[in-house]
């Protein structure tokens, strides 16, 4: 066991990781992806998304992934709600066999951005997400938000860092039980990560604090590293690197599941996750999507030492 403070990574490929595909995964595919994350050590998995189908197709079968969910003991379940007929949707999946334990939703820190991605204003955004928590909770569901484009917004540009710890007081004080900061377009720097990191988790303390990184300028890892040394325990991944936005130009797909495991795992601090059996579903699902994943040490694999080639010369 690692003497240092343990990780717990959030895995998002189900529904992040899938969001921005053009070829539909069948719901069987989504399910065997849950198994297999769930065989990883996964412990929580963000499954589906509770949102337009006309506007975000691949996540039209979310009731139906929900009703084929394994029951895996000490597995935590994740819906994302964008508004509040998406709580209305997530509520209405707990009387089924195994149902969801969580409630995500989602606050964006910038306006423009905000309209485009789900028709909110800041303000609006603030009002909607406050009877969203409400409604979850009472419904017995944990109830997280999201600060989405907390690092930059894709048409706005920087977002202020004193905006983004507004906006993580308003949500802590309207009952959010976990607050996440989301570089949403990967455009954040480890200066810029670790110090915002610092001043969210002072200002809203103790509720716990979760990053969600996307690697589209390829500095997810790194961004990780200088939230945990910040004081961030929580981190989204996705297996392969999938995922991706469809109203955020240019962004790629979130940091790597493996980058994570290799990151952590040779730093010496416990993330629960085996390497290898990743490696495995790594494979898997690159068959399912007709390529191979994004993910770096997903390609490399873990560092091991090769034997010598015959013939070899010193």
């Amino acid at each position: 066991m690692s003497a240092t403070p343990a990780i717990t990574i959030v895995e998002v490929s189900p529904r992040d990781g899938l969001q921005n595909e053009a070829n539909l995964v069948e719901t069987a595919n989504k399910i065997a992806l849950i198994e297999r994350l769930v065989a990883m050590g996964a412990r929580r998995i963000e499954v589906a998304s509770f949102v337009n189908p006309r506007r975000v197709p691949q996540m039209a079968d979310g009731e139906a992934v929900i009703a084929g969910l394994p029951d895996a003991p000490g597995v935590r379940y994740i819906g994302l709600c964008l508004n509040e007929r998406g709580v209305d949707r997530a509520i209405a999946t707990l009387d089924g066999r195994r149902p969801l334990d969580e409630a995500g939703c989602v606050l964006v820190a910038s306006d423009t951005f905000g309209i485009v991605n789900q028709g909110q204003s800041i303000a609006d955004g603030i009002t909607a997400n406050s009877a969203m928590l409400a409604k979850a909770k009472a419904a017995g569901l944990f109830a997280q938000v999201t600060v989405s484009a907390a690092f930059g917004c894709p048409y706005e540009g920087p977002v202020p860092a004193d905006r983004v710890i507004d906006l993580a007081r308003r949500m802590a004080d309207a009952g959010a039980q976990e607050i996440a900061l989301a570089d949403t377009i990967g455009v954040g720097v480890p200066s810029q990560v670790g110090e915002l990191t610092e001043r969210v988790i002072e200002a809203i303390a103790p509720i716990p604090i979760r990053l969600h990184l996307h690697d589209t300028r390829g500095l997810a890892p790194a961004n990780a590293w200088a939230g945990y040394q910040a004081g961030c325990r929580t981190f989204d991944s996705a297996l392969g690197g999938l995922g991706g936005c469809p109203f955020a130009p240019g962004a790629a797909g979130n940091v790597g599941t493996e980058e994570l495991l290799y990151l952590f795992g040779r730093s010496g601090i416990d993330h629960g996750l085996d390497l290898e059996t990743t490696l495995a579903a790594n494979a898997w699902f690159a068959t399912i999507m007709g390529r191979a994943l994004p993910s770096r040490a997903g390609k490399a694999g873990d560092f091991v030492a090769r034997p010598i080639p015959t013939g070899a010369t010193s």
